[in-house]
């Protein structure tokens, strides 16, 4: 009965090894008989499993799934999006732009087509941020209204940053006088017919849409 089962395990590796596309050295075949019957047999099954493992990748019919390409996005972090026609607005983006000696805000006039993929990734639309101006402070996080004011204060320099404390105020005070004003800017402050960066056209350099103004104001003439 030994003799008949160490003569069938010799049988299994050399099968195995065969299948295998290899021809075992005389060491590693007097390592298969002196080894105990159970690590001849867990070895054997191991090699089983290789092959069968094996004949998947080499005849598996499956095809891997297609990878998909990396869309490169265009979308510019620390942007400030606001109604361009806004006397109230547009004056404090010129503050912002003197105040920002570093150059870390950009700007987006909401009236024009380059706001709008901001307005998807947000997942607001162009009359939400006619009641609070929007800022994409970087992918997936983005401030409206009071925060978003006191967000672009915290990257100005000192002493304008010391402003962003204000953050401490609960949101809905905060809010509640964000839109009052926001809701009588226009009679109180007035409003402009175009984007008023174009009157003062030194400022474009900082918006993300000026080709776009630039291209508008030429068609107008």
């Amino acid at each position: 009965m030994c003799k008949m089962t160490m003569s069938t395990l010799m049988r299994g590796v050399r099968n195995l090894t065969a299948r295998r596309g290899y021809s075992p050295s005389p060491s590693s075949f007097m390592y298969c008989l002196f080894s105990s019957s159970s690590d001849v047999v867990s070895g054997a099954a191991a090699g089983v499993a290789d092959v069968a493992v094996e004949k998947v990748l080499v005849y598996s019919d499956a095809r891997p799934s297609p990878v998909k390409p990396v869309i490169p996005t265009l979308l510019q972090p620390r942007v400030v999006v606001y109604d361009g026609v806004c006397h109230l607005c547009h004056n404090g983006v010129k503050w912002v732009i003197k105040a920002d000696k570093y150059r870390k805000i950009k700007f987006c006039c909401l009236q024009s087509k380059a706001a709008e993929p901001y307005f998807r990734v947000c997942g607001v639309e162009r009359e939400d941020v006619l009641r609070r101006f929007l800022f994409i402070e970087g992918p997936g996080s983005y401030h409206q209204g009071s925060a978003a004011a006191l967000k672009v204060m915290s990257y100005l320099p000192l002493p304008y940053s010391a402003l962003s404390t204000l953050m401490i105020i609960p949101t809905p005070l905060r809010d509640a006088v964000y839109d009052y004003v926001a809701k009588r800017r226009y009679d109180w402050f007035g409003k402009g017919e175009d984007c008023l960066v174009l009157q003062e056209k030194e400022m474009l350099e900082r918006f993300i849409d000026r080709e776009e103004m630039l291209d508008q104001s030429q068609s107008d003439l």
